[in-house]
């Protein structure tokens, strides 16, 4: 029978369904997560997504001077707390390691 697959029939979504999934996507759930929740294939909800953003580019508007100065600023900093963060790290476990 066309439209069976593995001996089930085709599901068929209406395109308000589909925008619903779609949205839950964008609100910053994971798309293997909205599948779960709504019972769909993760891949399917992964192309509606596609279908979706094709259909909707949306244009990053570029970073003003000051922003991209904050976000150098920004970087720089958290450059400084990851090392700072791995040094703190090493030394815990050097003197964890004298303790005993």
């Amino acid at each position: 029978m066309i439209g069976d697959v593995m001996g089930q029939r085709r599901r068929r979504f209406s395109p308000e369904f589909k925008d619903e999934a779609v949205k839950l996507v964008e609100s910053g759930v994971s798309v293997a997560e909205a599948a779960r929740q709504l019972g769909l294939i993760e891949q399917t909800l992964r192309n509606w997504v596609e279908t979706h953003r094709k259909k909707n580019p949306t244009t990053a508007t570029p970073l003003s001077v000051d922003e991209r100065a904050r976000l150098r600023e920004l970087e720089r900093e958290n450059h400084e707390l990851r090392m700072k963060n791995e040094f703190l790290g090493k030394a815990a476990a050097f003197f964890a390691r004298d303790y005993r």
